[in-house]
Order: structure tokens, then C-alpha cells, then sequence
């Protein structure tokens, strides 16, 4: 009797390893998609992040770990190259076994270009493209544009040249980034978490179609849930429709437009560059006739920066990560991060 329980048993934690083993292992780049990739894997699994709290996502070096996770992972799921310049290398040089979801190039992603001068032209709040409309399905997006190309790609023993960096500081990673070209906080349009959700579940339904009904659910689910928390958002912020206000740098753009808010214009052009005394000087003025009665800022800002725009004038401050650095990461931190960056405009006055 024992003997036939004893069989039972290794026979069920067999099945269960097998079963546990087809769903695949995920590379994800910040904790928003990391959140978003969580709710679409439920119980099924858990994604790693790569790139931790804290850390920048322009320039992070990875650590040993974060590199073994990327390397050994069978879809990674990241923003793209303007998010994540460094990152392009290494994902070039995964193996072939290896699939890629660029979020960036997911058909319907809406994206804007960065907003360079202190103060936002009119013409600039409007622009806007949406993401590549000409693919058939999401597959073309599951693979790297340069899959093809991996059997030139170089091992994975690359990763190595990263084992240095365990003592690395993480909030040195924002110093002397500057955004050009197109801006990379895609994620605050829950509009483009949706399209997302979708898309990631689709990434996952093709590296495990066993489990692919779930994914869908899970997906399905997620997009519901954002539904709900964007309408939500619009009754929080329907009191703040005409408050001005100005960011530390052009990072919130994304929220800014879904929800119809208007930032007058950005003290500094990147997130680690100080301004010149002439963009201060025209921000300043700027911020003066059209009443501006609130500022963005981001965790760590430089306060002599808001001094010199505000001229010891009485203006709100609100402290926004666009990150969402001081949450815990998992399916529960998207939703929390965009109703955060409403409560914080709606109690800046």
C-alpha cells in the first residue's frame, strides 16, 4: 500500500514539474511592464524584472543575476530601444530559442515625440502616431526584427563582462541622460496598457499554447480592470481641467494627453541636465502671465532648480514618479502607479 502511494506520489510531482515547466520564464525590463506581464501570467508564473527599483531604465548595468535572467529567458518583454539604449545589445545576442516582445512596435501604441523647448508649443500637445499598423498579427511583434540573424549572434558568455557590477549604485543610473526623438514613457496611456495586455498574452499563448485560454482571460481581465481605473482617473481629475502646470523634465506627456491635462511647459530638457539661464528665464516669464500654480517634480529633484523658476512665489509641488519606484512590484503596481499620478495632480494646487 505504501509502495503504491509512494508511486502515486512521485508520478503526480513528475506531471507537476512538466506542467509547470511549459510555461515559459520572462525577462521583463520595468516594473509597469512588469506589472502588466504579471496580471497576463496570474498563477502560472512570475516574470523577473530586470531592471530593479530604483535603478534607471536609460542606462542600468546588470547585474550578474539580471543578465543570467535575460539570458536564460524564453520571451522578454521590454519598451524598446529609446527607453533602453543598452539593452539592444544584449537582446541582440540571445539565442535563437529566445522570442522578443518590443512593446514599442506593437500595432495601436500610441507614441509622441519629446517636447524640447521649455515652453510647449500648442502644435506639440497634439501630435501624435500610433505604433506600426501595417503587421499581420501579433507574431511579428513576439520576435525580434533580427531573429533571423541569431546563429551569428554571439553566446551568451557576453553576459560575463557585467559580473563587475555588483556594487552598483542604483539612482547613479539617471546621471547625464537626455531624452531626444521619440519619448519612451509609452506606458502612462493606459490606452497602450491595454493594447499591451493583449499583445503580451499573445507572446505567451505562442511559447505555451497550452496554457494560451488563460493568458487571453488573464488579458481579458487586465483590460477590464484598466477600463474601469481610466474612468475613475477622469472623475479624480475633472477638478484640475485647467490648472497649469509645468514639469521638472517631459516625462508624464503620455498621462497628460489621455486625460486631457496641459503642462505649460519643462525646467530642464532631460532627466540629469540642469538648464540654461536663458530656458529658466523663459519658463519663468512664461509661468508668470499664464498663472501656473503647480509643478511636477520626480523623487531626488533639485529643489534650487524649482526655486529659480518659481522666484519664492506660493506654487504647488507634487512628487510624481513615473516608475512608480516606491511601490512593490507585481500585477497590482500598474494600476496603482496611474491612480498615483492622479491623486498627486489633483492635490497639487
Amino acid at each position: 500500500m505504501q509502495s503504491r502511494i509512494a508511486k502515486s506520489f512521485i508520478v503526480a510531482m513528475l506531471f507537476a514539474t512538466t506542467a509547470t515547466a511549459e510555461v515559459p520564464s520572462v525577462a521583463v525590463d520595468i516594473a509597469p511592464v512588469h506589472s502588466l506581464v504579471a496580471q497576463v501570467m496570474g498563477d502560472l508564473g512570475a516574470p523577473t524584472l530586470i531592471v530593479p527599483q530604483g535603478a534607471s531604465p536609460h542606462s542600468h548595468a546588470m547585474r550578474p543575476s539580471e543578465a543570467r535572467a535575460l539570458s536564460e529567458a524564453g520571451l522578454v518583454v521590454w519598451v524598446g530601444e529609446d527607453l533602453e539604449p543598452w539593452l539592444e545589445t544584449p537582446i541582440r545576442n540571445l539565442g535563437q530559442s529566445a522570442r522578443v516582445l518590443t512593446l514599442s512596435e506593437v500595432p495601436g501604441t500610441v507614441q509622441f515625440e519629446m517636447r524640447e523647448d521649455a515652453v510647449f508649443s500648442m502644435e506639440e500637445d497634439t501630435e501624435h502616431h500610433d505604433g506600426d499598423t501595417d503587421h499581420d498579427g501579433h507574431d511579428d511583434h513576439a520576435e525580434h526584427d533580427d531573429q533571423a540573424d541569431h546563429d551569428d549572434h554571439e553566446s551568451h558568455d557576453d553576459h560575463d563582462d557585467h559580473a563587475d557590477h555588483d556594487d552598483h549604485e542604483a539612482h547613479d543610473d539617471h546621471k547625464g541622460h537626455v531624452h531626444e526623438g521619440a519619448d519612451p514613457h509609452l506606458w502612462l496611456d493606459p490606452e497602450n496598457g491595454r493594447v499591451w495586455l493583449a499583445a503580451i498574452a499573445e507572446a505567451l499563448a505562442y511559447s505555451d499554447p497550452e496554457n494560451a485560454d488563460v493568458y487571453r482571460a488573464n488579458a481579458e481581465a487586465g483590460i477590464v480592470a484598466l477600463v474601469a481605473l481610466e474612468a475613475r482617473i477622469v472623475a479624480d481629475l475633472a477638478s484640475v481641467q485647467d490648472m497649469r502646470f509645468v514639469v521638472l523634465h517631459d516625462a508624464y506627456r503620455y498621462f497628460e494627453e489621455r486625460f486631457g491635462l496641459s503642462a505649460l511647459g519643462a525646467i530642464s530638457k532631460g532627466d540629469a541636465t540642469d538648464p540654461s539661464a536663458a530656458r529658466v528665464a523663459a519658463l519663468r516669464d512664461e509661468m508668470r502671465s499664464a498663472g501656473v500654480t503647480c509643478i511636477l517634480s520626480q523623487p531626488q529633484f533639485n529643489a534650487s532648480l524649482i526655486d529659480a523658476v518659481t522666484e519664492g512665489r506660493n506654487v504647488g509641488l507634487a512628487v510624481l514618479d513615473p516608475l512608480g519606484v516606491d511601490l512593490e512590484p507585481g500585477p497590482d503596481l500598474y494600476g496603482a502607479l496611474l491612480q498615483g499620478l492622479a491623486d498627486g495632480l489633483r492635490n497639487c494646487k
